[in-house]
C-alpha cells in the first residue's frame, strides 16, 4: 500500500459554495441501491433528463461504464466490489465538491459498503432504495444475469448465489414494480424538493 505520509490537501482558491452559487444549485449524491434489474438505471437516466431540463448539471455514474474504466481492472470477489463502491464514493466527493447533482446507480448489496459511503459523503449523501421482488427483476432481466446465475454460469451473484441486504434506514424507497417510471421520477423530484426554477433545496 502507497505511503500517505507526506501527502497533503490543497484547498483552492474557489469554494464549494462560491461553485454551487456560479451553477445555482447544491452539490448532492442520490445513490441508488437494489438488485440487478430493480431498475435503479432506467430510474437514474429518466431522473437525469429531468433535472437537466429544469437547469441543473447533473451527472449519471453507472455501475457498467464506471468497470469499462475507471474501474476495469476490479473483479467481483467482496473484496473488489467493496473497492469498487468505496472509489466511486471517493469520485463522487469531487464532483460533489464541484456542485454537481450525482446520480450513481450500483447493486451495493452490503450494508457495511453503504455504510462506508456514509462516512466518505456524509450528509452530501441521499440512500434510495429501488424497492423491487426478485421475481419482477429476474423477469426483466435484459441480460439473461439470472439465468446465467441461476445455470451456475455466473458465480456470486446477488440475490441469488450471494445476498442483498436491503437497507433499514434508507432516505427513499421506491417500488419501481408498483408504480410507473415517471412516476417515481416525479416522487423523486419532490423529494429532492427541487422547484421548476431548478432551485435544490435539499
Amino acid at each position: 500500500m502507497a505511503q500517505t505520509n507526506n501527502l497533503s490537501w490543497h484547498s483552492e482558491l474557489v469554494t464549494r459554495v462560491e461553485r454551487e452559487q456560479l451553477l445555482g444549485q447544491r452539490g448532492r449524491v442520490v445513490w441508488f441501491t437494489g438488485l440487478s434489474g430493480s431498475g435503479k438505471s432506467s430510474l437514474a437516466h429518466a431522473l437525469n433528463a429531468k433535472l437537466h431540463a429544469m437547469g441543473l448539471l447533473v451527472y449519471t455514474l453507472d455501475g457498467d461504464n464506471i468497470r469499462h474504466g475507471l474501474n476495469k481492472n476490479l473483479g467481483f470477489a467482496v473484496a473488489d466490489r467493496n473497492e469498487n463502491i468505496r472509489r466511486i464514493g471517493e469520485v463522487a466527493k469531487l464532483m460533489v465538491d464541484a456542485g454537481i447533482i450525482v446520480l450513481a446507480t450500483f447493486i451495493s448489496p452490503l450494508r457495511a459498503e453503504r455504510e462506508g459511503l456514509r462516512h466518505i459523503l456524509a450528509q452530501d449523501l441521499i440512500e434510495v432504495f429501488v424497492d423491487c421482488p426478485l421475481e419482477v427483476c429476474e423477469s426483466r432481466d435484459p441480460k439473461d444475469l439470472y439465468k446465467k446465475a441461476r445455470a451456475g454460469a455466473i458465480a456470486d451473484f446477488t440475490g441469488i448465489s450471494s445476498p442483498y441486504e436491503a437497507p433499514l434506514n434508507a432516505d427513499l424507497v421506491i417500488n419501481t414494480a408498483a408504480a410507473p417510471l415517471e412516476e417515481c421520477v416525479a416522487e423523486l423530484v419532490d423529494f429532492l424538493q427541487i422547484a421548476p426554477t431548478g432551485e435544490n433545496h435539499v
